[in-house]
């Protein structure tokens, strides 16, 4: 019924947030970057992995009751089935764009002695039951901007863009009626997009360890209430083309349509490694 995913860590985990559960970048650029010589495009792609916890408060279909979930990243990782999550960067001269997926599958399971009744249900319904809610969340944020700050060592960008979301729940539930065991299961998705605006510092402390900051904040009442993230890492230059990043993200969103909640934070340690072509 839980499978954890074999792939996990090396690719997400190669959970979610998320949420998430965009999550965005874990860009690792030399400081040699930032030189009058530099080449007019860059280009990179990082594949990292996020230990993240969960807060929040979601319902599993529409109109369903609203369930509070806190969650440390351990109790995510026994509900996972798979995770990725992957970063891609580039660079024309002065003009940037970043691209972040994640997709998360869980399987979460549970016995309730009282529980709201799935659409479509007819026949008497089990006074307790053990219940299975299969998520799957993908989200992506996609942004573009201007380099603002180009000095040595240093840069700053700032973004606009959108982030994506889709959220898919399926709900098995299985009882007894009458000492007879029944069972039935619901299925709803929900989609959304969100603008969002940011910007990105980036800092050279040394030749090969450097500092970076993104931000953004988003939402506006377009799709969600609102949507956030931040991630700050260290990055360290391992060869011409490799990277390594460590640091801490988090990602938010408050989303309430049509019958469904998805209010939720991801927070948690990252883990990247970049490379760059």
């Amino acid at each position: 019924m839980k499978k954890k995913a074999t792939a996990g860590l090396a690719a997400f985990l190669a959970l979610a947030t998320s949420c998430a559960f965009a999550a965005d970048i874990l860009p690792v650029e030399a400081p040699e970057a930032v030189d009058a010589g530099r080449p007019l495009w860059a280009l990179q792609i990082t594949p990292y992995m996020w230990a993240a916890g969960l807060k929040g408060d979601i319902s599993p279909f529409r109109r369903a009751p609203t369930i509070p979930v806190e969650k440390s990243f351990g109790d995510i990782f026994d509900d996972l089935n798979f995770g990725g999550f992957v970063n891609l960067w580039a660079r024309y001269d002065r003009f940037v764009f970043s691209g972040d997926a994640m997709y998360t599958s869980t399987t979460d399971a549970h016995s309730f002695g009282s529980i709201p009744q799935l659409p479509g249900w007819t026949g008497p319904y089990p006074s307790s039951a053990d219940v299975d809610v299969d998520t799957k969340q993908f989200t992506s944020t996609l942004t573009g901007g201007y380099r603002v700050l180009d000095v040595s060592g240093t840069t700053l960008d700032l973004l606009g863009g959108l982030r994506i979301w889709h959220v898919s729940n399926r709900v098995k539930v299985g009882g007894l009626v009458n000492n007879t065991y029944v069972s039935a299961s619901h299925k709803e998705s929900f989609s959304w997009v969100d603008p969002v605006i940011g910007a990105r510092l980036f800092h050279g402390l040394t030749d090969r360890l450097s500092f970076h900051l993104q931000a953004d904040v988003g939402g506006f009442d377009v799709g969600s209430k609102i949507t956030y993230q931040a991630l700050a890492t260290f990055n360290y230059i391992l060869t011409d083309h490799l990277s390594t990043s460590v640091g801490y993200k988090v990602l938010g969103v408050d989303y309430r349509h049509d019958g469904h909640v998805f209010d939720t934070k991801l927070h948690g340690p990252v883990l990247g490694m970049t490379y760059r072509f």
